[in-house]
């Protein structure tokens, strides 16, 4: 019953969000809330539900409130014009080298395993640059997070932390063999990068021919930044204090000094006694970018009400369990490879969480009849499912990339999907090439 519910309230979701048939707010919210009375939960438990859903997504919701408001304030000083003008150069306004350069980027970034950190520092630097050369938005996202899904699988990433709690396996030990799994994946994600910056350099040739580029035809920001397109020679204002701001708040992101949140609290109390000293100015320029920040925070609020209620419900554990008996007994010895091969859309009816604490100790013990050592099923289901970590409509670090990228969540979803999933394929090769399983 809990899996009948469970993917009814899912399968729901997604395709609200993928027909834009209503706002993300609603069907995360008020979905969930019917499919909980159904399976007969009172309201003092989805009350409890609630609380701690809102719970785990309250620090990614505080951090895009102040980071948007920031980097947007940033960009209304025209402080990343000289880095928008120097990666214009370097890369000689080439379309096929900005795509290689931001797979490459985005896999140094992620090193630090934290995808909204990640989405932080990169989204506001290359969005720019996808804008003046008329690169589609959806296409930056895509090649993001198919080299994030690769770096993912570090020891201090969540995956390998989850399956290390679950088998006894340190962290570290199971990071070792993976080594070369990453860097063939990188390598690969940026030879993909290129061909789809191939693809994009034609893409705009034709939308040339009538008088538009994909970045135009794609992007929701077209009011906010329609300025930009002839700000590029704008000369920034205080640019090298608000850049060593800007340095700062991302060192300290990347070295954990502050809770993220907090370090974009002050980032921006700070952006605003540089550039505005009047409060009223101050208010202003708040007030100029509230809108969007405010809509993306409720959206990631949202998202938590949803997963509280499919977590702590028992939903999504259930659907973990009960996928397991499509699979025929006589596979049993391949159980793992094909839950890895499957992974990418697992990400969508399981959380991270349900994966790995949920389906990985059932595969595992399904397995080990066959002498399967349990290092192997963490590999296969690891490194299929680590493609799809942020092509999941229920990863708050995700709806704070589209929102800062100004796209669409279903959009999103339709223009990366397939490809990831079918990227995955490839560092699943690559794993069973290198004898991991």
């Amino acid at each position: 019953m809990l899996t009948l519910i469970g993917l009814l309230i899912i399968v729901t979701i997604v395709i609200l969000l993928m027909t834009g048939k209503t706002s993300p707010v609603i069907a995360m919210s008020v979905i969930p809330l019917f499919g909980a009375l159904l399976a007969g939960y009172s309201l003092t438990d989805i009350t409890a539900f609630f609380d701690y859903g809102i719970k785990k997504v309250a620090n990614v919701a505080v951090m895009f409130l102040f980071a948007i408001l920031f980097f947007s304030i940033m960009k209304d000083l025209h402080i990343f014009n000289p880095f928008i003008r120097l990666m214009i150069g370097l890369t000689r306004g080439s379309v096929v080298i900005v795509a290689m350069v931001t797979a490459l980027v985005a896999a140094v970034v992620h090193l630090d395993g934290s995808g909204a950190a990640t989405f932080l520092i990169i989204i506001p630097a290359f969005l720019p640059i996808y804008r003046r050369l008329g690169m589609s938005p959806y296409l930056m996202l895509l090649l993001m997070c198919m080299s994030m899904g690769v770096m993912n699988m570090v020891p201090w990433g969540g995956p390998l932390g989850r399956a290390s709690a679950v088998t006894s396996i340190s962290a570290a030990a199971l990071w070792q063999p993976l080594i070369p799994v990453q860097i063939i994946g990188i390598t690969a994600s940026v030879l993909v990068a290129a061909l789809f910056g191939l693809r994009e350099k034609h893409r705009i040739a034709r939308a040339a021919q009538y008088g538009t580029t994909p970045y135009e035809q794609d992007s929701l920001l077209e009011l906010y930044d329609e300025a930009d397109n002839e700000q590029g020679t704008e000369k920034p204002q205080r640019f090298l204090i608000n850049m060593l701001l800007i340095l700062l708040a991302i060192l300290s992101l990347a070295l954990g000094w502050l809770a993220a949140p907090y370090i974009f609290m002050l980032a921006l109390s700070a952006a605003l006694i540089i550039n505005y000293p009047k409060p009223k100015d101050q208010v202003a320029a708040i007030n100029h970018h509230a809108p969007q920040a405010l809509s993306m925070a409720a959206i990631i609020l949202s998202a938590g009400v949803f997963l509280g209620i499919m977590d702590k419900g028992g939903m999504l554990e259930s659907v973990a369990k009960d996928l397991l008996l499509i699979i025929p007994e006589h596979l049993a010895s391949e159980f793992h490879i094909i839950i890895g091969m499957i992974g990418v859309p697992l990400d969508i009816f399981t959380s991270t969480d349900a994966y790995y604490f949920a389906l990985l100790p059932i595969v595992r013990d399904v397995v080990a009849s066959a002498g399967i050592p349990q290092a192997d099923v963490v590999y296969a289901m690891a490194i299929g499912n680590n493609a799809g970590t942020f092509v999941s409509p229920f990863s708050p670090a995700v709806w704070l990339a589209v929102g800062i990228a100004g796209v669409d969540m279903g959009r999103h979803l339709r223009y990366s999907f397939f490809w990831i999933w079918l990227f995955s394929f490839v560092t699943l090769a690559a794993g069973w090439f290198l004898g991991l399983f």
